[in-house]
C-alpha cells in the first residue's frame, strides 16, 4: 500500500501543488504525463501560487477557452476532460475549489476523418527498399490483423500462434477476469485477431532466434532512470518494448510530403484494411468480427469506400447487360 499523504487545507493549498499532489496520485505514468499537459497550462493561466478555494468556476472555462477553444474537437474534449478530473479529485477529497462550468460542454467528435490508403499505396510503402524490416512487419501486421496500434506494439513472442497466424490482445476497454465469487484477477478478457501470408512472411526475419519478449522493439536499452516493467524489456538484448510514439514517428518520417507531421497515421492501417475488405464484399456482420466492434454505427466511420469503388457499384443499376 501506497503512503498516505495529507494535503494542507484553506489558503495553504495552492493551484499549483493541487495540481502537483493529483498528478502523483495517478497510477500510470501514461495517463499522467497525457493528463499534465492539460493541467499544467490551465495552471499557469489562472495563477500557480494562488489559494485553490479562490479560484472561481468561470476563471477555469475562460483559460480553457482561451488555450484550446479553437484546437479540434478531440483536443478540446481531452484538455477538458483532465482539468474535470483534477478538480473532481479535489473536491471529492474536501477541499474547496472550482469546478469546469456547465457551459465548457464536451463537444461531440465529427465523423473520423482519417483516410483509407490504396492497397497499392500501402503494397508500395512496405516494399521500399529503405523501409527497414521492423518497419515493414509493423505496418503489414497492422494492416491484416486491423487492429489498434498500441494492441500489436505491446503483443510479446510468447503471444504469437504461428501456426494458426493468430494472437490475443488485450483491447480498448478489456474487461478484468472474475472468479466465481466475484473477486478481481490480474488478468484481462482478450480477444484474437489474425495476419495472413505477408506477416506470416516478415515475422520469422524479424524475430531470428528470438522466442520471447516484445516482437517490436526499440533500438536502444532502457535508461537507468527510467522504470520499466519486466514485460516490456527483451531478456535477450536487454532493448526496450517500441513505444506508439516512436512507432508513430517513424510512419510520419516515411511518408511524409511537406515536412513532419504530414505523413501518414499509424490508425490508417485500422481504417484501410475494413474499406478494402468492405469492398471486397464482407458484410457488415463480418466487419464487427473482424474489427471487434459490439455496435454497427462504430464500423460505420472505418469504412470508407473509394469513388472507383462506389461507381462499380453503380454499374450494376444498368440496363439489361449493357456493355461498358
Amino acid at each position: 500500500m501506497g503512503n498516505v499523504v495529507q494535503l494542507p487545507t484553506g489558503k495553504a493549498l495552492t493551484v499549483q501543488l493541487a495540481a502537483d499532489r493529483y498528478l502523483d496520485a495517478l497510477g500510470n505514468p501514461n495517463t499522467a504525463r497525457n493528463y499534465a499537459i492539460g493541467i499544467s497550462k490551465t495552471v499557469e493561466r489562472v495563477g500557480p501560487n494562488r489559494p485553490l478555494e479562490t479560484v472561481a468556476a468561470d476563471e477555469i472555462g475562460q483559460a480553457l477557452e482561451e488555450l484550446w477553444g479553437g484546437a479540434a474537437v478531440n483536443t478540446w474534449n481531452a484538455r477538458r476532460a483532465s482539468v474535470q478530473s483534477w478538480l473532481t479529485w479535489c473536491r471529492d477529497r474536501g477541499y474547496s475549489g472550482p469546478a469546469v462550468p456547465a457551459w465548457t460542454k464536451r463537444l461531440t467528435p465529427p465523423d473520423s476523418e482519417t483516410p483509407a490508403r490504396s492497397k497499392s499505396e500501402i503494397d508500395r510503402l512496405i516494399g521500399r527498399r529503405d523501409i527497414g524490416l521492423r518497419e515493414k512487419t509493423l505496418w503489414r501486421m497492422l494492416y491484416e490483423t486491423a487492429a489498434r496500434s498500441d494492441e500489436i506494439l505491446a503483443l510479446n513472442i510468447e503471444d504469437l500462434d504461428f501456426a494458426g497466424r493468430r494472437c490475443q490482445v488485450k483491447a480498448k476497454g478489456a474487461k478484468a477476469k472474475t472468479r466465481r465469487r466475484g473477486e478481481t484477477r490480474g488478468d484481462f478478457v482478450l480477444e484474437t485477431v489474425y495476419w495472413d501470408a505477408g506477416t506470416a512472411r516478415l515475422l520469422p526475419r524479424l524475430l531470428k532466434d528470438r522466442s520471447r519478449g516484445p516482437v517490436f522493439t526499440g533500438h536502444r536499452k532502457a535508461g537507468p532512470g527510467k522504470v520499466v516493467s519486466g514485460r516490456d524489456v527483451c531478456p535477450d538484448t536487454g532493448l526496450a518494448r517500441l513505444s506508439y510514439g516512436q512507432a508513430r514517428a517513424l510512419l510520419d518520417e516515411a511518408t511524409a510530403a511537406t515536412g513532419p507531421g504530414t505523413g501518414w497515421d499509424l490508425h490508417e492501417y485500422r481504417h484501410s484494411s475494413l474499406t478494402h475488405l468492405g469492398e471486397r464484399g464482407a458484410s457488415l456482420l463480418m466487419l464487427m468480427a473482424k474489427s471487434r466492434h459490439k455496435k454497427p454505427e462504430n464500423v460505420r466511420k472505418y469504412f470508407k469506400p473509394s469513388p472507383e469503388a462506389i461507381a462499380e457499384l453503380t454499374s450494376l443499376l444498368a440496363p439489361g447487360n449493357a456493355q461498358r
